[in-house]
């Protein structure tokens, strides 16, 4: 089916759900005991309605935008520029939207997620061949180790394994003494040996001189990435390269704009590639072309979505041409609820991409109404 001439946008709906997580998930900022989505509906006078979500990690504890705020700012802002508009052309309405609004870049990957979505119902096309076309139909994805206790992280990696749900883990440090935490990786890595890739995200908590310490500590322990571990562009570029780790570009990798000035300063081996973060799926596959040209590696980001901002970021990050070290996707997984007729589907430790049209996905109503705040 063709996509018809002059479909308008009739509505632009919003909503907040709060959804409880497994367990809390420690990071150097903030400890997060739940998740809260901002989910956003566009309705199209042909009939179909493409879903969209924005999603940060705890709250403003990461950055300057919260799934309350983008409420706001797409019910206030967003929606008077998108009602009328022809819902087919979305590239020229994104680039209103960028013309009219600076900046909200979740917002804009809420609102652009389920502008694609719409359209691909109405062309019977999945997003990722509206953006191109994929390249692989499974996502390797890796699970991340929060709890901050060791013999729990363990225990919590094993499982993961004997599920064959995951075998690359990521650790999330930054909030003890650089010893305890080196300490606390090598611990788990050793139990894991070979069956499991074990990984570190700092987010941006250690000083340049402790980074220069723990970077080391991490490459003799059998760490084989470190993300973000400290603030600047700068002080990554002179730690790059200097330890037997992977250095990875995240909270500094806020769009095109700053991917190529950190391509151009050697300031990091691997791009973590979020949707969100980027300003959107044509924004995230923009900053792809830039770490290709750059020889610079790639790995499939997360703000630790819902379901509907994992797929989007899935369809996305199936087109890249080369996706070195795999995803971190597995938002879905840390909340104990599901807001999908059917979930999503992990198994042999990857995320499967359905073939069909838009994002693939329909969402349970009646859970929704459930979990919404203002209900």
């Amino acid at each position: 089916m063709i996509a018809r001439d002059s479909v308008k946008i009739e509505r632009v709906e919003t909503l907040l759900l709060d959804l409880p997580t497994i367990r809390p998930h420690q990071l150097s900022m903030a400890t997060m005991n739940g998740q809260t989505l901002m989910l956003v509906r566009i309705y199209c006078s042909d009939g179909t309605v493409g879903i969209g979500e924005g999603t940060t990690i705890g709250g403003l504890a990461y950055g300057a935008e919260s799934p309350e705020g983008m409420k706001l700012a797409i019910d206030t802002y967003f929606a008077p520029v998108l009602i009328g508009a022809d819902a087919n052309r979305v590239q020229a309405l994104m680039a209103r939207l960028d013309q009219g609004i600076r900046d909200n870049r979740f917002a804009k990957c809420a609102v652009e997620t389920a502008l694609y979505d719409a359209l691909g119902h109405r062309t019977g096309l999945p997003v990722s061949e509206l953006l191109g076309g994929r390249l692989r139909d499974s996502l390797p994805v890796a699970w991340t180790l929060a709890s901050g206790d060791t013999a729990k992280d363990i225990a919590e990696a094993e499982a993961m394994l004997a599920q064959q749900r995951h075998r690359i883990f990521k650790l999330k440090i930054g909030k003890r003494a650089v010893a305890d935490d080196v300490a606390h990786v090598a611990a788990i890595k050793k139990a894991l040996g070979d069956r499991a890739a074990v990984r570190v995200d700092v987010n941006m908590a250690w000083s340049e001189f402790d980074a220069r310490y723990g970077l080391a500590g991490l490459a003799d322990a059998g760490c084989e990435l470190a993300e973000q571990p400290v603030a600047s562009a700068e002080a990554l570029a002179r730690l790059t390269g200097k330890h037997a780790i992977a250095v990875m570009a995240d909270e500094s990798l806020v769009g095109p704009a700053s991917a190529f000035a950190l391509a151009r300063a050697g300031a990091a081996d691997v791009f973590a590639i979020k949707i969100e973060q980027s300003g959107g799926l044509q924004a995230a596959q923009r900053v792809a072309a830039i770490a290709d040209a750059a020889n610079i590696q790639l790995y499939g980001g997360t703000m630790l979505e819902g379901a509907v901002g994992t797929m989007a970021s899935a369809h996305v990050f199936s087109t890249f041409r080369e996706l070195h070290w795999g995803t971190e996707l597995f938002g879905p997984l840390l909340l104990t609820e599901e807001i999908l007729q059917e979930p999503l589907s992990y198994q042999n430790f990857e995320l499967a991409l359905p073939t069909t049209p838009g994002l693939g996905i329909a969402l349970d109503e009646e859970r929704v109404q459930f979990f919404r705040r203002d209900k």
